[in-house]
């Protein structure tokens, strides 16, 4: 399907991955310009690209950025099993591959490449850094999932059960949790959305998904201190869904000297599609002023000795910290 939208084209496409699955894709590009630089979306666990980030990413075309999906194996219109992952290494190995390709095309080659990623692609993000640190410009952490938050979560001889259970009967539907759709947004409209979405998964989480989850979040948590990229992280004070403390630590730890991190008073976990209008306009006002500052876009800051000088001290205002 192709469409064309207040000068934003739209593509989507199939590919196959490493193991023969075939995975759906899609981008947003400005209709009438080069792309002042490229975004790569990961999305959240049993979420999608298509439609439930189709507004984040109209949003980021319209200001110039070249944009990039792709639905994760088991999840959206990719192939496999609902809900379903079996291993989250292979999401990444699938994204790396994808994002890479897209990168080193000839039209793109020396455009600037941005991460962006929500909750599980949050986890993601982190991971496509780890596995190519030098790869990558920049990431758009939004309450990225370096911990589940203790609410969500099961109580932990609950957890070493079915830790065990996931080897024997890894795609049934049986861990406990809370409505996740209830917990991550705030507004009723975009629940009602979402649960009407039918490429997004509403049963309870399988065994092995829960398992992969668990098991990234907690290897990510402790290794916080190896990201060197730029980053700004978006996280709100109300998220019941994703620890914000992790986050904090993030901001403290990660060995990069060019890292913002922005909490928002009474906001969820779905900053980008589930909060009020308003909210959400801070949230893209913040992300598209730190890409514009670093993508020579907008109101870019020029040079990056100018951009130095610039965030050369830390910087608090109300919940706002940069450092750089």
């Amino acid at each position: 399907m192709a469409r064309e939208v207040d000068g934003v084209k739209y593509n989507e496409e199939f590919i196959l991955n490493s193991r023969g699955s075939k995975l759906f894709t899609c981008k947003w590009v400005p209709a009438n310009e080069e792309p002042k630089a490229l975004i790569f979306l990961c999305h959240g666990y049993a979420m999608e690209c298509s439609i439930t980030m189709d507004s984040t990413a109209m949003r980021l075309a319209k200001q110039g950025y070249g944009v990039y999906g792709i639905d994760y194996e088991g999840h959206g219109k990719s192939s496999g099993l609902q809900g379903y992952i079996q291993n989250l290494d292979s999401v990444v190995q699938d994204c790396a591959q994808h994002f890479r390709n897209i990168s080193e095309t000839e039209d793109k080659r020396g455009k600037k490449r941005y991460l962006m990623g929500e909750s599980l692609g949050g986890a993601v993000t982190l991971l496509l850094h780890r596995t190519m640190p030098n790869f990558w410009d920049g990431a758009i952490l939004v309450a990225p999932m370096c911990k589940i938050a203790d609410d969500v979560k099961p109580p932990a001889f609950v957890i070493s059960a079915l830790t065990k259970l996931s080897y024997v009967i890894p795609t049934w539907r049986i861990v406990p949790t809370k409505d996740i759709i209830d917990t991550a947004f705030k507004v009723p409209e975009i629940r009602k959305q979402i649960r009407e979405n039918p490429y997004c998964y509403k049963g309870r989480p399988r065994l092995k998904t829960a398992f992969e989850l668990l098991r990234t979040s907690m290897d990510i948590e402790q290794r916080l201190h190896e990201v060197t990229m730029p980053f700004i992280l978006l996280h709100g004070e109300d998220d019941r869904v994703t620890d914000k403390s992790v986050s904090k630590q993030l901001f403290d730890v990660s060995s990069t000297k060019d890292k913002t991190i922005k909490l928002y008073d009474g906001m969820w976990h779905g900053l980008l599609y589930g909060e009020t209008p308003e909210n959400i306009e801070l949230v893209f006002n913040d992300i598209t002023s730190w890409l514009d500052e670093r993508s020579g876009g907008g109101s870019a800051l020029g040079s990056r000795s100018e951009m130095e000088q610039k965030f050369r001290n830390d910087k608090l205002s109300g919940h706002y910290l940069s450092s750089k």
